[in-house]
Formats: C-alpha cells, structure tokens, sequence
C-alpha cells in the first residue's frame, strides 16, 4: 500500500447493503480529527440485537464488546435522563483507518474470542452428525480488536436506516435478511429521489446507484419534474 501512495483505508463488511464504500464525508472527519483510527455507530435496535457495542477501553482508545460476550443486565441497562440504552453504539464494522497505525498495530497481541457453534463431528458408530446445539468452540478474532492502541479515535454516529442494512439470516427470515435488506435499500433511494423533486408511481421503492449518488447528493438537477415507476434503477 506505501509503494501506491495509501495513507488511509476504509474497511466494511461485506453483509451490509447500505455501505457507503470509501465514504468521503467519513474519512474527511476522520483526517480532519487527526485519527488514526475511527468507526461508525447506530443506534441499537434493542437490547438483543446481535450488534457488537463500541465503549470506551480501560487502556485508552476504544473497545468493541461483542453482543456474544456482553452481560444481559448491562446489556439493558438504559440512561435515567434519556430512556436510550447505556451500551448503545452498535458496531456496523465500518471502520477507518491510517496505514501507520496498521502497521504498528499488526505488531501487537490480538485475543482470541470465544464462539459457541455447531460443529459436525463423529459419533460413536463413525457417522457424521451435525448437532442441533451448540457442541464446540470457535476461537475467533476480529479487525475491531486492534481499536483500543488507538492515540486518537474518531466515531461517527449515522442513521441505521442510511448506512445500516444487515444480511445475516436466510432469505424469509423477517429480520436481517436479504428481503429487509433490499427493501431498505429500495425505501432509501426513494427517499433521495422525493427529496430531490421527482414523484414516484406506486409504494415501492427505487435503486439510485452509488456511481450517481451516495447521500443522495447531485440528484435534484437529475430528478426534478420527473416521474419514476416503482423498482426503477437510476443510474
């Protein structure tokens, strides 16, 4: 990455549908601070949502607690002033980071978390079986982890309905599946394309690709006036 002239590199996941990918706004806040390291957060949808929570590290920098390892009573623990949860910033593994600091942090221990999993083995009759429980640990590590040798971290909340769309379960599913993915992407790009002027035939939503628009910006000189059927893709 030096020999091409890379200072800083944005990291997501590859199960969320309404990424930014190498959002300019995000890394320009990030230089701007002057981090080494940052991520964004949303809100959680409750409590129980299967969502890492960004806090504050006993070491400095930051920490991701993982939803696995995070006690139920602090997990619903919520703020006497607000009513929101205390443990509130749900990591959506969007994360930005200086070179320098990869460098320097590749260098340092890593842990190991424990996943609890259904694992195929062999029973006694040397049969395979695949066990309807948890049998096994996993012993995992997460890009996250190296947050907390962070000098100066930057974190950005967003709206989980603009950057937020999950696909972890099985098509049907009626929560974090592609389905719901889909449609939040198709309900953002009509929000973007109403807000820049044009009337849209039906309920559906549309497609805006990230080629024209990423905040739904430059849309208005392309949109106004204009009448769009439902599942358009505007490119």
């Amino acid at each position: 990455m030096r020999k091409r002239g890379v200072d800083v590199v944005h990291c997501s996941s590859v199960d969320n549908a309404l990424v930014l990918a190498a959002d300019a706004l995000f890394i320009g806040y990030c230089d701007q601070l002057g981090a080494d390291c940052g991520a964004k957060v949303c809100a959680k949808a409750c409590a129980e949502e299967a969502v890492g929570v960004l806090c504050a590290a006993q070491e400095g920098g930051a920490k991701v607690v993982e939803y696995s390892e995070l006690d139920p009573a602090a997990a619903n623990e919520t703020d006497t002033v607000t009513g929101e949860l205390r443990l509130n910033a749900g990591n959506i593994c969007n994360h930005f980071y200086k070179v320098d600091f990869l460098q320097m942090a590749a260098q340092l221990p890593t842990p190991f978390h424990v996943a609890k999993k259904k694992i195929p083995c062999v029973d006694d009759e040397g049969q395979t079986v695949t066990p309807s429980a948890n049998n096994g640990i996993k012993l995992e590590m997460f890009i996250f982890d190296c947050f907390p040798h962070s000098k100066k971290f930057a974190c950005a909340e967003v709206l989980r309905e603009h950057e937020f769309g999950p696909v972890k379960n099985a098509p049907g599913s009626k929560v974090d599946s592609p389905d719901t993915a889909r449609a939040l992407l198709l309900e953002l790009g009509r929000a973007h394309a109403l807000a820049a002027g044009a009337t849209i035939s039906g309920n559906g939503g549309v497609e805006i690709s990230p080629l024209l628009s990423l905040h739904g910006e430059g849309l208005r000189e392309r949109l106004k006036g204009k009448t769009l059927e439902s599942l358009s893709h505007i490119e």
